[in-house]
């Protein structure tokens, strides 16, 4: 009975991870696949993991469709790549008959490889945009009215004068509709006054709050955010339901969109200044802990989960590191600049730096997950999966 325990709590965070995973993996190749299409480029593989294939077929066209047996990303392989990293090598070009040459990605000119390679990133900001306007649209958002119950003693709303029945009506000239709207203000805030308007009875009063900053435990580990030390009043009455049109759900994704790229290029720069732990990066471990809390949740949790993921993702394929797409744009800006490629040498090392900060960056994600992870799994075990 342990066994079957532990084999289903392993399947229920496993099932919605790989679920998510390769929703996010093949529409970011897609984009790179159906651009390279367009371009005359031929794809010999469009792998979903790496290793060993588990199930494959070809296409009439040529492309080599595959399910590998590690499920940690993917790629696609195009004609005249020899390690499907992009990285072309010269000797191998002159060896081609000029028909497969043609169709290399190699013989391309420069903006066609740059539209290539940009179309994986656009491809996953436009998965999140879709996502995020289904939700809208099938669902609305339903929220409770931040009015504030309760007072934090000693915290920044009790420092700026804020009292227990005060309805927020806009943080820096914002309105504020719900709760969740004046929190996400907030959290993102850290020792930054911010501009209050309260409704208290009859009249509006202007306000100056700091929010502190605070690691919080949740249900995915510590986070460090700004709080101000309130909590809102919760009786039926307060809930608020707003439903949106096609339209509406479409310009509130774009919202959502760049809520989360703000919110990722801060945390990104937070954690260099150190106002920001390093502690939060997440990697493989920590995501399929989180797939499946938010699985249990309801199957549109999980998508939303997979719109964040792929445009958080499409975000960090740009930054401008070899081996990540942002690396080879920047290479193609350089070759358009001056008119001439790179040399291959240069490119060479480029690469290897490249692979080693992501190794670094994926091995440091991993402790924190282990370290995260660990103490929940060796309970877990020692009381028999129950």
């Amino acid at each position: 009975m342990a066994l079957v325990q532990y084999l289903w709590g392993m399947a229920s965070y496993l099932v919605p991870f790989l679920f998510v995973l390769t929703i996010v993996v093949f529409f970011h190749e897609l984009g790179h696949f159906l651009v390279g299409r367009w371009c005359g480029v031929k794809a010999d593989v469009f792998s979903i993991g790496f290793g060993r294939e588990i199930v494959a077929f070809t296409d009439k066209k040529g492309t080599r469709w595959r399910f590998s047996w590690i499920p940690l990303g993917g790629y696609v392989k195009f004609h005249g790549d020899p390690n499907g990293a992009s990285m072309g090598s010269s000797e191998l070009q002159a060896s081609m008959p000029a028909e497969e040459r043609k169709i290399s990605f190699f013989a391309q000119p420069v903006w066609k490889r740059a539209a290539i390679v940009f179309a994986g990133p656009a491809a996953s900001f436009l998965l999140g945009l879709v996502i995020f306007t289904g939700s809208f649209w099938l669902q609305g958002r339903g929220d409770f009215l931040a009015q504030i119950n309760r007072v934090q003693p000693g915290q920044a709303a009790e420092a700026a004068g804020i009292q227990s029945g005060d309805l927020i009506v806009s943080v820096n000239g914002q309105p504020i509709e719900n709760w969740g709207q004046m929190q996400r203000i907030v959290q993102i805030s850290p020792d930054v006054p911010l501009a209050f308007v309260v409704q208290r009875g009859n009249k509006d009063i202007s306000l100056t709050v700091t929010p502190r900053l605070r690691d919080v435990s949740t249900p995915f580990g510590k986070n460090r955010m700004g709080l101000i030390g309130v909590d809102p009043v919760t009786k039926p009455e307060n809930w608020r339901e707003q439903r949106f049109s096609l339209p509406q759900a479409a310009v509130m994704s774009v919202h959502e969109t760049g809520f989360i790229i703000e919110r990722t290029v801060s945390f990104i720069g937070g954690v260099f200044v150190g106002r920001e732990s390093a502690e939060q990066i997440s990697g493989p471990i920590r995501i399929a802990e989180i797939s499946g809390v938010v699985a249990k949740v309801s199957f549109g949790a999980l998508l939303n989960l997979a719109a964040i993921l792929s445009i958080s993702i499409g975000l960090l394929n740009l930054m401008p590191i070899p081996m990540l797409d942002g690396g080879h744009l920047l290479y193609y800006a350089i070759e358009a600049v001056k008119g001439r490629p790179m040399s291959e040498q240069k490119q060479e090392w480029g690469f290897r730096v490249g692979l080693g900060l992501v190794m670094a960056l994926m091995l440091f994600a991993t402790m924190n997950d282990l370290l995260h992870v660990g103490p929940k799994l060796a309970s877990w075990l020692g009381s028999g999966g129950g």
